[in-house]
């Protein structure tokens, strides 16, 4: 998969492609839609087909504080962008200036001017512009005008009503991974460097892999059952703790997977963690006795859930 900035010039060979436009954080059923339109099309047309993602996120450009609700890192899109058929994924550096365009001058200097965009396909709900002035309908009108088609996807629907990354958080903020599951079509995955940590597991006998949780949302604090693919590819299950350790002085947030039947060196290597089932909330324990007889618990249980859900 090839990883672009707008920041540098579009290589000449995806110039005049099919663009799937949008934020497509957590890559759910409804984005999955709008990026498998643009990759048909493009194939139809024999174009490239690129999917544009912007970085940062509109909503933490303008309002930095807010707390963090990232799904997806930008190297977890692009993978998924390029299992769904794209040739390229094209990172838009979202700030100032690029907020201050206006609607116009969006598809004009941008997409095709920029990029040579020959189409966009984006959901129906997509705005742009300054002041999200831009609407679906005026990037069909404004593109005509510049010879760039426009194509919008209806939103993916469930029994709930429209499938949304605000519906995934919610999920996962409530530990309810089989909905987030459901909707993005695969567990919902923290990747990151294993850093070192204090030992507490391994004086405990369960050596864990601490992973810091960086921009992610932070979903209920617990124990889940995790299914983990390492950077040789490997696919390890284990039991993890997400939150910051009542049971410890001081406090600090991580994620620390118990990967079972597994003996080997992570530090500083790159691991992505799927939450498969929510298993129990964080508890502070008495005793070292007490916690450690909790963990042997927790990874029978989790041992149950994985073994009801198939490996990839």
């Amino acid at each position: 998969m090839t990883l672009l900035s707008s920041s540098a010039p579009l290589p000449p060979d995806l110039r005049g492609a099919v663009i799937a436009l949008g934020n497509f954080d957590g890559f759910h059923r409804g984005h999955q839609a709008v990026v498998g339109r643009a990759v048909a099309r493009a194939r139809a047309e024999g174009r490239p087909a690129i999917v544009a993602t912007f970085d940062p996120h509109p909503a933490r450009f303008f309002r930095p504080e807010t707390p963090h609700f990232r799904l997806t890192t930008l190297d977890q899109r692009a993978r998924l962008f390029a299992a769904a058929g794209a040739d390229a994924t094209l990172v838009l550096e979202f700030d100032a200036a690029m907020a201050a365009l206006s609607p116009e001058q969006f598809v004009r200097d941008e997409l095709v001017g920029r990029f040579g965009a020959a189409a966009v396909v984006t959901g129906e709900d997509f705005t742009f512009g300054k002041a999200r002035a831009g609407t679906a309908p005026m990037l069909a009108s404004i593109g005509a005008a510049h010879n760039m088609a426009a194509e919008t996807v209806a939103p993916v629907t469930d029994a709930e009503g429209v499938i949304s990354s605000s519906r995934i958080r919610t999920a996962l903020i409530a530990g309810d991974c089989d909905t987030a599951t459901r909707l993005l079509t695969r567990p919902f995955a923290i990747e990151g460097a294993v850093v070192h940590g204090d030992k507490r597991g391994r004086e405990l006998g369960y050596p864990t892999a601490n992973m810091e949780m960086g921009r992610y949302l932070r979903p209920r604090y617990g124990i889940y059952a995790v299914r983990a693919r390492l950077d040789d590819g490997r696919i390890v299950d284990g039991v993890a703790n997400l939150g910051i350790r009542p049971s410890f002085d001081p406090p600090k947030l991580l994620l620390e997977p118990f990967f079972f039947d597994f003996d080997g060196d992570l530090y500083g290597r790159t691991i992505e963690v799927g939450l498969i089932a929510f298993l129990r909330g964080e508890a502070k324990f008495d005793s070292l006795d007490a916690l450690r007889a909790q963990m042997a618990a927790d990874c029978e249980n989790a041992r149950r859930h994985l073994s009801a859900t198939p490996s990839p």
